[in-house]
């Protein structure tokens, strides 16, 4: 472990950011989750509802830095169309 002052302050920094990213990703996981199941039950207003609220965490996920801005817009891409086929089928 640790032993300067400074090296010690960035150990206890990067433990809250890992705490911070684990819980965004978390979040980003969760939504992508409940979609899948939406579509399966074949719920696509669900699957809408949820599509907005994952399309906003990635959003921010990215504007933070948590995750890079290409992988939030490839994400978003995958899941839309994926809805919108859902609803095409239907």
């Amino acid at each position: 472990m640790a032993t300067h002052k400074s090296a010690l302050k960035r150990y206890r920094q990067s433990l809250k950011r890992r705490e911070r990213n684990r819980k965004v990703k978390g979040g980003i996981r969760k939504g992508t989750k409940r979609i899948y199941m939406a579509l399966e039950a074949g719920d696509i207003e669900t699957a809408r509802e949820w599509l907005q609220i994952t399309i906003k965490r990635l959003d921010k996920a990215a504007e933070k830095g948590i995750i890079h801005k290409n992988n939030a817009a490839r994400r978003k891409s995958r899941l839309t169309r994926m809805v919108n086929r859902a609803a095409a089928a239907q």
